[in-house]
């Protein structure tokens, strides 16, 4: 399986995340999972509320179309996103 797949009009993200980095951004593609660091640290699932609260920006939807699959309190994460409105660069370089 691909990072990534699109059905409908939903797109299913894998995403591997390394928390607690200097800044918060995609990076590249890993295996079958995205790469993405946050600067949040891993504390009680707010890295991963601040990652939905990033992609939501970076697919152009509410933050309320994003919901994780699996991984919430995991570096290893699949999320289900609502008719992204936009795709970050990383979908370009395919």
């Amino acid at each position: 399986m691909s990072w990534y797949k699109i059905e409908d009009d939903i797109l299913t993200l894998n995403v591997l995340v390394t928390p607690n980095s200097k800044q918060t951004k995609i990076l590249k593609p890993h295996g079958d999972e995205l790469k993405i660091s946050i600067a949040t640290q891993p504390e009680k699932g707010k890295a991963t509320k601040d990652l939905i609260k990033f992609l939501a920006k970076e697919f152009g939807v509410k933050v309320k179309d994003i919901e994780v699959c699996y991984g919430e309190f995991s570096p290893h994460k699949q999320f289900k996103i609502k008719n992204p409105k936009k795709f970050p660069s990383v979908f370009n370089d395919l």
